[in-house]
């Protein structure tokens, strides 16, 4: 089992929810030792919610405005302040609370995992029948508490320019990636930047430009890198272009393909479990060839050089649902923990999701959890039918009104039609797009499926950040209410509304949460999102499929029969009662002939 260090008292955290599901998710949960990651690629709501939170708190609010100098960074900057600031009381209050039963100090300790350290001793405090013996525990306990850590995201492809008031481009320190890594850098957090959706060589370059992420005179970092990644090569790859530059990547999030929430970031057809196998056969080997690199560097250029290796974690998240994988996870393959993003939307102690939404979410069946094309940045996106915004989507259709008004433009990229970058999901692009797929001549069914395609674009920016708004009675620009939510396919196993005990009990095996669904392992699961996504591509390019493409999918297959025989030569990285799924699975998987461009159902 892992280890758990007195700054890592919980054996999971919550990872980015999408734009503002996990936003304040630290007020909620850091005060019980729980670690979360905050996103920060939407500065508007951070500052209405800065503004929220110091009126809510009584403390001064000194609004940032847009078009102040640098305003993006400093905005980010002020709320990661005040998120530290506000847990930091939050934790002072906790310590002078009395152990009572239903109190927050019993909750702090109630949620640590069985086996800690902390936890054993709690429960001896409580069986104490001498009082000054428990006195003097309850003080030893008080005095161990610590907050989970306020991490943040930046996903590194979204990263355009930065523009003034009057239009113009700013300089490259100003584009969206990197004034958010410089609001989290000139921040007062300990903590760490989680940077996502690959690699960006102008933001991994800016990284450099702050003293907080090298070592200190104690070879401590005051701010850590983690990556997230899908794979070993990615890994070792980006970890080297970091090291090279004198900074250590603290912590590698493996996150699943297809089984996650959010963006999906297929690999070609590489599967969870030998993915992990990889890091743990070379954990050692990468450390100790990053940390060669990393002093290299620190030496040549006269900074602190690390005496030892530094800590550097390994964790992997998406898809996981039971204590069982999560122990399998940590245990063998050796992992330092996991990530439990998309359960957590069902829990209101930790997340922003709006009531209407959460009941849909609640209530969803299996087939309402879908992978879609919703996403500007044409990346596949997980989502859920009959929210609010896709009312609102079809509404608008229904209007010959196709589109969303653009306001915050951060997922704009396209210039097919426009010398500047638009969006995909706005009406303005969405307009010319139809306008162009009718003057093409093309048959009235394959005109009104390439329509589709376009209206199904969605506007992410407003829709994943306006829960937070509606949850808390702020004001909505614009009075765009339709909610977007961005759920992993792991979800539809969940069933209900959950308390954070449940859920962080159920993670721990202390109590278990009944599925409304029979539920397969996650490696066997994650095995049949890739089927199913190998079949659609390969529908999707049945009349023209080129020698390319081809090639890439042969590979695909070739990767999920090799992570097949994976499995079934470890008997024991899947469940006994999933053992016929993955048979059948694997038969399916032999009907898809590539070069035939066919597909045959069993």
């Amino acid at each position: 089992m892992l280890q758990m260090t007195q700054k890592n008292l919980h054996t999971f955290h919550i990872p980015v929810l999408g734009i503002s599901f996990s936003i304040d998710t630290p007020l909620k949960v850091a005060r019980y030792g729980i670690s979360s990651v905050v996103s920060i690629v939407d500065d508007e709501i951070i500052e209405d919610l800065r503004n929220y939170y110091c009126h809510k708190n009584n403390i001064e609010y000194i609004p940032i405005k847009k078009h102040d100098n640098d305003s993006r960074a400093k905005r980010i900057t002020s709320y990661l302040n005040l998120l530290k600031q506000l847990v930091e009381e939050q934790i002072t209050h906790l310590k002078t609370l009395d152990f009572k039963e239903g109190s927050d100090l019993n909750k702090y300790f109630d949620l640590l995992p069985n086996l800690s350290a902390l936890k054993i001793e709690y429960l001896k405090m409580l069986e104490e029948k001498d009082s000054d013996k428990q006195l003097l525990l309850q003080k030893k306990l008080i005095n161990s508490i610590v907050a989970g850590d306020i991490d943040v995201n930046i996903m590194a492809k979204v990263d355009n320019p930065g523009l003034s008031k009057s239009g113009n481009q700013l300089p490259d320190e100003f584009s969206e990636a990197l004034s958010a890594l410089r609001g989290f850098a000139n921040s007062n957090l300990c903590s760490s930047v989680v940077i996502s959706a690959g690699y960006n060589p102008r933001l991994f370059n800016y990284l450099s430009n702050f003293q907080a992420f090298y070592p200190n005179s104690q070879q401590n970092l005051e701010k850590k890198i983690i990556l997230k990644v899908s794979d070993f090569r990615s890994a070792m790859t980006q970890g080297k272009v970091l090291a090279k530059k004198g900074l250590w990547v603290s912590e590698y999030r493996i996150e699943s393909g297809l089984n996650c929430g959010g963006h999906a970031f297929a690999t070609q057809g590489h599967l969870m479990g030998p993915i992990l196998e990889e890091f743990k056969i070379n954990k050692k080997s990468l450390q100790m060839e990053l940390f060669k690199i990393c002093n290299t560097y620190l030496s040549e250029n006269n900074k602190n050089v690390f005496n030892q290796i530094p800590e550097q974690r390994i964790t992997a998240q998406g898809g996981i649902g039971t204590a069982e994988e999560q122990d399998f996870l940590i245990s063998y393959y050796q992992l330092d923990g996991t990530g439990w993003g998309s359960p957590f939307l069902l829990v209101p102690e930790a997340t922003n999701v709006d009531p209407e939404t959460l009941n849909k979410l609640g209530n969803a069946k299996k087939e309402d959890f879908y992978l879609s094309d919703a996403s500007p940045l044409g990346v596949p996106f997980h989502n859920l039918r009959n929210t609010s915004s896709e009312i609102q989507i079809n509404e608008r259709v229904s209007k010959n009104r196709p589109g969303s008004p653009c306001y915050k433009k951060y997922l704009s990229s396209n210039t097919e039609f426009t010398e500047n970058i638009i969006c995909t999901a706005s009406r303005q692009y969405q307009n010319l797009k139809i306008k162009q797929l009718r003057s093409l001549n093309l048959s009235e069914d394959e005109l009104q499926k390439r329509i589709t395609k376009v209206e199904e674009k969605d506007c992410l920016c407003e829709g994943l950040s306006s829960s937070v708004r509606i949850n808390n009675n702020m004001n909505i620009p614009h009075n765009i209410k339709a909610v977007t939510i961005c759920p992993g396919p792991n979800t539809a196993f969940f069933s209900g509304i959950y308390t954070l005990k449940n859920m962080v009990n159920h993670i721990y095996g202390i109590e278990k949460i009944n599925y409304k669904l029979e539920r397969p392992h996650m490696f066997v699961n994650e095995l049949k999102l890739y089927i199913d996504y190998l079949k659609k591509k390969l529908s999707d390019c049945w009349d023209s499929m080129d020698e390319k493409q081809e090639k890439f999918y042969t590979k695909f297959k070739e990767n999920l029969q090799s992570g097949i025989d994976y499995y079934r030569n470890n008997q024991q990285l899947v469940l006994n009662n999933s053992k016929a799924t993955l048979d059948l699975l694997a038969n399916e998987l032999q009907l898809l002939d590539v070069k035939k461009i066919k597909i045959v159902t069993t």
